[in-house]
């Protein structure tokens, strides 16, 4: 680190390589930070794809070998965007050499390996060195300000939580194999793409751990036409297409989960609904400016749901924006993400969700896998010591 700038690489550069550099060549004109990101170095494997990557996202430097970034005294963090198989070796080795960290979602490819990083953070911590995983969509104002109404008591005691994660990219039986539909290296399909989302989302918003769950999964095309052998010829996908089940929080709450990328008409359609004694509250990502509430309190001819729009200097991250009514897009949670990262940094703190937390998503993904693998048998999730409803 030099002066108030903190060195910064990024490893991978596809979609979410690119939005990360977006967050971190942009964070600090919004935001007032004690310490501003320096961008260093963008690691690859292919040099070409890397360098063209670097020229349009703003890196200086490019490298094919991520261990060099270890040993190099101008880079204080390493912010890992690859598939989840690399996620366990990058992330330990960054942090035995003193590197703060920012990992991608899920934690990794199995609970062992979340294991073994949890671990691995939490010696770090010891000595100052801190660990962030990238769960975006806390950093939703609508649903950071959820978690602000959940907190403050408005929808009294938690009875239902109803989370859905619906796209529909895969539909087409002829799309092609890619990285996400093979075992080896995403460790599942909808299920850690973007089940673990809505698990993490879960959690923060209500401030309860899942403690159990029933589950299914299923497989709808199980063979695709490969990229790697150029010759048209079908792959195996070894990964669930989408996955289904219920749970139960610390509270007694009872809720249900829904991951698909097989919902026709569904792009990008994040849900989340909470019911309680005193009122509920709704939000949708396709409308990810706006949060639906109704106050149980209110008399019957007043009841129903409200729309609140999600874009007052009040709100969670607001105050950084733009006027009243003027929106924010995807992108925005990612640089509100690095800003309250960078933050935890200079204040000594500990970022949040840290990889104790990811390792709680973690645990409800092995207890889904499980549960699916067991004729849907109720599985309880191991206990994790961890805080889930910080920021």
């Amino acid at each position: 680190m030099q002066g108030t700038t903190i060195g910064v690489a990024v490893i991978g550069h596809a979609f979410m390589g690119a939005v990360h550099s977006h967050a971190w060549r942009n964070v600090h004109r919004f935001f007032g930070l004690a310490w501003q990101p320096r961008q260093v170095v963008l690691a690859g494997r292919d040099r070409a794809r890397t360098q063209a990557a670097a020229d349009k996202m703003g890196w200086p430097e490019v490298t094919t070998d991520w261990t060099s970034l270890l040993e190099r005294s101008d880079v204080d963090v390493i912010d890992i965007c690859t598939p989840g198989d690399s996620h366990a070796d990058m992330a330990i080795a960054a942090l035995a050499a003193g590197k703060h960290v920012i990992c991608e979602k899920p934690l990794a490819n199995t609970l062992a390996e979340a294991e073994r990083m949890a671990s691995a953070a939490a010696e770090a911590a010891e000595r100052g060195v801190r660990a962030m995983v990238a769960f975006n969509y806390r950093r939703v104002p609508a649903l950071a300000f959820a978690r602000r109404l959940v907190a403050d008591g408005r929808l009294g005691e938690l009875r239902h939580v109803r989370a859905t994660y619906l796209q529909d990219w895969l539909a087409n039986p002829d799309a092609p194999m890619s990285w996400r539909l093979r075992k080896e290296h995403a460790g599942s399909g909808a299920l850690g793409d973007i089940g673990a989302h809505i698990v993490d989302a879960t959690q923060f918003v209500t401030g309860e751990p899942i403690e159990g769950v029933s589950a299914l999964t299923d497989t709808f095309v199980r063979r695709r036409p490969g990229t790697a052998t150029g010759n048209g010829r079908l792959e195996d996908v070894t990964v669930d297409d989408c996955a289904l089940f219920h749970g139960r929080l610390r509270s007694g709450a009872v809720a249900s989960f829904e991951a698909t990328r097989y919902a026709l008409g569904r792009k990008n359609s994040m849900r989340l609904e909470l019911n309680g004694s005193r009122g509920s509250l709704a939000f949708d990502f396709e409308s990810m400016n706006e949060l639906h509430f109704h106050d149980g309190t209110n008399p019957d001819p007043e009841a129903g749901f409200r729309r609140i729009l999600v874009t007052e200097p009040e709100h969670p991250y607001l105050e950084a924006w733009w006027p009243p009514g003027h929106p924010l897009g995807y992108e925005h949670t990612f640089t509100h993400e690095i800003a309250d990262f960078l933050t935890a940094l200079a204040d000594g703190s500990q970022p949040r969700p840290d990889f104790a937390d990811g390792l709680r998503v973690q645990r409800v993904l092995d207890a889904v896998q499980r549960s699916a693998a067991n004729s849907s048998q109720w599985t309880a999730v191991d206990a994790a010591p961890t805080t889930v409803g910080s920021r």
